[in-house]
């Protein structure tokens, strides 16, 4: 059946108006368009009038007759389950009539409405919607033709998980081989909106597409040469996701399709070039096929790379490249970006410390670019490629370098130096012999006259801080040590704001990896550090607040000197008190802090309370707030919960630097109550960090945390799940500590907690750091408790010993071993199968405390006593040799 509305005149004269009005610059006007807009969404056929007034008043402008489709398309969004059925059939009735409207403009609205529509709704109940645009697309008319592609290309985009369902499945094996068919359209807007329909089916590997795959292939094949710039990207598109999902289809064509992508990598247009870019980088993640098919292309696609890393001319112009003092001027606050904070997570300190590196690419100097462009993907796939392939690039890159380092155009060298950087990682063994050279000069090019040949450097040496500290360890500071510090210093203070941030960012990384080297030169950096607090704006000063906890980090309690505290707390308190509770740069200055205070110890003590108090009323109000919030969320917005995380966080800095002298105001604050609350919050990252700060409270004064232990305890209990690592981490260590403090008094709650660790250490996949914390709390649990916890011993000793052996000794690996000795007093048997592993364990330790040595002692020769000479000469003989030699080295067994 047909509807038949008609609108009154008087009515559509005042919508007009309305819409005319919307288009006024003026704010007043805007705010009472705003006002009547919502006035009329109380009438239900307001709807009608705009949909009229896009489809059918084509006596008005475009423009207005496009606006009145989007002020649709937001009330579709915001009511459409409120639409009176009659309105809303209408609506998709015109809509379906006006999809081959003459214009392009009012086309593309149209599209918009209708997948706006079925994302809103549903698919199955506008069931009409795909047929009859599939039904269009074979209409002789262009404007059909064309609208009803981009509307079917929108609704493929926003709804492919609807259309993938059983309910549509039909539907989509009639869609996919009718788009193939027009992959030779005359028309390469056509042709476009074909390839990219079927683009949206690749990666969920949706079953019509891949029964057509070998069709789709070969019409991508014969699209190749297109010459319109939107299907070779559409094509390059393609091809990147086929790679990632049916390899296998596309090995046979390889290295036809390599030669393509090598040709569009070099593309005119950069948009396509990017695309093709994209190849390397998916082809280097499957790294067995990328080894067998790639080298041979290697000398050709190395430099393509590398010449797509240099900065164009628009984006030089974009930087203000030719800027090169700009530190007066006061940032924008859309150009900063959004900051993470990285909850506190307990964990051991391993051999290997470098966990997981952060990931900062030196593409991240252009903030002002489109993000992602071509030189940082040419950039990243050098990146990957150099880890694919090692040394067996470096042929290829170093005959390009020497050409670029030297050249007499900026844009190139700079390109090098970028280059150079990239390699850092894959090519480090290959490239050790250059360093000796490469280093002074790259150091000496941290005076280069172009700001953004400066603070490339700082990237690419902050890659080689490893070698360098590694060098200055062995050989003295002076060789290239000392020299960067100088010159990396002096950059901090650039007179350019990118110099200053990249020079920051690259201190940060050589202070983690220098750490206690960086004692002699502490004077001079925090002066350096001081005099940038006055001298930075906005965006870099949070960028200095984190140099300066990383090097509290680093060097730890070197810092707490009189004189250094002078020098740093006056500038951030300073900072602390002219910042308000609800502004964001509390975030970054908070981390700082509690690095500093975990650093100086005693010597935060003049600093500590205002802190702890401000840190208090952050937590108390945001929960607050959240309460209002969850009472009427109409009436209230939710709180920014980050300011209570970060607070909890500083507070757990505050009890780990000044333990015991933290006690008084403990006890005169609110603190428990509200951990209390903070620990069932909904938010996993507010539980995580109220465990951390309830472990380091446990530690610092556990008499005030005693009394709240009984309500504690079942929700640490019910937050030991694997799924949020951190939150159960944090939990299992702060059980852990408690349990040190309680004593036998733990025994009460053994029974909730014992099971799930269990399961944890036993689980495939448990990642390391909650593997030792958990091996860790299960034997601080049997050294308060034996007799409640060995006799499960069978359940875990294999796990436990193979997760403790790696970790270095310290007090947390003393009490734990305590507690597999007190476990094995009670329960002899329960060792005895995996006693081959509690050797290897027992071994891993290079110092025992005299007592617990004997422990071990007794234990062994207990055994070897009980099994006899033949029997321990068999079992020792499964023992690998350093094993064999260590245990007769240090317990004569």
């Amino acid at each position: 059946y047909k509807m038949t509305w008609q609108p009154d005149s008087s009515g559509l004269e005042q919508i007009i108006q309305l819409l005319k009005e919307s288009q006024s610059p003026d704010t007043e006007i805007q705010r009472m368009v705003q006002q009547k807009l919502e006035q009329l969404n109380q009438y239900p056929d307001f709807n009608n009038y705009l949909i009229f007034v896009l489809t059918k008043l084509t006596t008005e402008d475009e423009p207005t007759r496009s606006l009145a489709g989007l002020i649709l398309k937001n009330n579709v969004r915001a009511h459409y389950t409120n639409f009176p059925q009659t309105v809303a059939e209408f609506i998709k009735q015109e809509c379906l009539k006006a999809v081959g409207d003459s214009s392009a403009l009012i086309r593309a609205t149209v599209g918009i409405l209708i997948t706006t529509i079925a994302s809103k709704g549903d698919l199955t109940s506008w069931q009409e919607l795909l047929p009859s645009l599939c039904q269009l697309l074979d209409s002789e008319n262009y404007n059909t033709c064309e609208g009803s592609f981009g509307a079917l290309q929108k609704v493929c985009e926003d709804c492919s998980e609807q259309l993938e369902s059983p309910q549509l499945q039909k539907s989509l094996e009639v869609m996919i081989p009718k788009f193939l068919q027009f992959f030779n359209h005359s028309s390469p807007k056509i042709r476009s909106h074909a390839i990219s329909c079927v683009n949206q089916f690749i990666i969920s590997r949706t079953q019509a597409l891949m029964n057509h795959v070998d069709d789709f292939i070969q019409g991508l094949f014969t699209l190749a040469n297109d010459e319109n710039v939107e299907v070779r990207k559409n094509v390059c598109r393609a091809l990147v996701m086929l790679q990632e999902v049916r390899m296998d289809k596309l090995k046979p064509h390889m290295s036809n399709i390599i030669e393509y992508m090598l040709l569009r990598t070099q593309d005119n247009d950069e948009t396509v070039a990017l695309e093709a870019c994209e190849f390397w980088l998916t082809l280097a993640e499957q790294t067995a096929d990328c080894k067998e098919i790639l080298p041979p292309f290697l000398p050709r696609l190395i430099p393509i790379l590398i010449n797509g890393m240099k900065y164009s001319e628009v984006d030089v112009i974009l930087l203000k490249g030719d800027i090169e003092e700009d530190e007066m001027i006061p940032d924008k606050e859309e150009d900063i970006r959004p900051r993470f904070h990285k909850s506190k997570v307990h964990s051991m300190q391993n051999d290997d410390t470098s966990a997981e590196e952060d990931e900062d690419d030196g593409m991240d100097d252009d903030d002002s670019l489109s993000d992602w462009n071509l030189r940082k993907c040419s950039a990243a796939g050098l990146d990957i490629l150099a880890n694919v392939f090692h040394d067996e690039l470096l042929p290829n890159v170093l005959e390009k370098l020497n050409e670029l380092l030297f050249h007499q155009d900026w844009v190139s060298r700079e390109s090098g130096i970028l280059v150079l950087g990239a390699i850092a990682e894959g090519c480090m063994n290959g490239m050790l012999p250059h360093l000796p050279k490469l280093v002074p000069f790259l150091t000496e090019t941290l005076n280069d006259k172009k700001a953004l040949v400066r603070s490339i450097t700082c990237w690419t040496l902050s890659r080689y801080a490893h070698w360098i500290v590694t060098q200055s360890q062995q050989n003295g500071h002076d060789a290239y040590l000392k020299p960067l510090m100088n010159e990396l210093l002096k950059r901090i203070l650039d007179s350019n704001k990118r110099v200053q941030e990249a020079a920051c960012s690259a201190f940060a990384t050589l202070e983690e990896e220098a750490c206690t080297e960086l004692v002699p030169y502490l004077h001079f950096i925090l002066q350096t550090l001081v005099y940038a607090f006055n001298k930075y704006q906005h965006k870099n000063l949070l960028i200095l607040y984190d140099a300066i906890g990383t090097l509290a980090d680093s060097v730890g309690n070197h810092m707490n000197k009189q004189e250094y505290i002078q020098m740093i707390m006056p500038p951030l308190i300073e900072k602390w008190n002219s910042l308000r509770d609800e502004d964001k740069d509390l975030f970054p200055l908070l981390e700082c802090l509690s690095s500093v205070a975990t650093a100086l110890q005693t010597g935060f003590l003049p600093y500590c309370e205002p802190v702890f108090r401000r840190c208090v009323g952050l937590v108390q109000n945001t929960l607050a707030q959240n309460l209002s919030y969850m009472q009427n969320q109409e009436k209230f917005d939710p709180p920014d919960k980050d300011f209570m995380i970060v607070a909890l966080d500083l507070l757990s800095g505050l009890a780990e630097g000044l333990g015991s002298g933290i006690e008084q105001l403990v006890q005169s604050s609110n603190i428990l109550p509200l951990m209390y609350e903070c620990m069932q919050d909904q938010m996993a990252e507010v539980r995580q960090s109220s465990f951390a700060l309830l472990g380091d409270l446990t530690k610092a004064c556990f008499q005030h945390v005693k009394q709240c232990i009984g309500q504690f305890m079942p929700i640490l209990a019910q937050n030991l799940n694997p799924e949020l690592i951190s939150v159960c981490n944090n939990a299992t260590w702060a059980i852990g500590e408690i349990s040190i403090q309680l004593g036998a008094e733990m025994q009460p709650f053994i029974s909730i907690i014992l099971g799930p660790l269990i399961s944890i250490i036993n689980q495939q996949g448990t990642p390391k750091t909650l593997l030792e914390n958990t091996a860790i709390t299960i034997g601080r649990l049997g050294f308060v408790c034996p007799n409640e916890v060995a006799p499960a011993m069978a359940q875990f000793t294999r796990p436990w010993c193979t997760s403790l052996r790696n970790i270095r000794d310290n007090e947390e690996k003393d009490s734990a071993f305590r507690g597999i000795c007190a476990m094995i007093g009670v329960n002899p048997g329960g060792i005895v199968p995996d006693f081959i592993f509690f050797c290897d364990a027992i071994a891993s330790w290079v110092q025992p405390k005299p007592d617990l040595k004997e422990m071990f002692y007794k234990i062994l020769h207990g055994f070897k006593d009980q099994v006899g000479e033949e029997t321990w000469g068999r079992f020792s003989e499964q023992f690998p040799q350093p094993l064999k030699e260590r245990l007769l080295a240090n317990y004569g067994v």
